[in-house]
């Protein structure tokens, strides 16, 4: 048979089911599934969780910018585990204290990943002490003592 690809005959499919096993290890989605490499989601797969601010940190931006990004280490109320939320927007730190309550949400990069020029940050401060941080910025609302 002139031009044809592969094995094309009567007893061929255990040869069709090979090669396209063999193919479909450049496939990022099934390498991870297969070799079981997903990383643990400090989440457990829900779009937002709440926490306790641990303390303030500022990070370091990746080159070529250069900054520090304010942050806040965060542990989770549902399993206790710590994590590093991005605070937004200018002064946002301001309204954020050691040992508030606070609802972080995911950063919004490609696959979960971090955004930006922030390293290893997956996470974003949403709320404070049950208030927007968004309101809080704007000056329509006042954050509520603990």
């Amino acid at each position: 048979m002139p031009g044809s690809k592969g094995p094309k005959g009567l007893y061929a499919a255990r040869k069709l089911r090979l090669k396209k096993l063999k193919f479909r290890w450049s496939q990022r989605d099934f390498r991870i599934r297969i070799l079981k490499l997903k990383r643990h989601d400090p989440l457990e797969g829900a779009p937002m969780a709440r926490g306790i601010v641990l303390e303030k940190v500022g990070i370091e931006s990746r080159q070529p910018n250069s900054a520090l990004r304010k942050c806040v280490r965060v542990q989770l109320v549902k399993n206790g585990k710590v994590i590093t939320a991005f605070v937004p927007q200018d002064g946002g730190i301001t309204f954020i204290d050691e040992h508030d309550e606070v609802v972080v949400a995911g950063i919004g990069g490609t696959l979960g990943r971090s955004m930006g020029d922030l390293p290893g940050v997956r996470y974003k401060v949403t709320m404070v002490n049950g208030v927007s941080l968004d309101a809080l910025l704007k000056g329509k609302k006042q954050k509520p003592l603990r």
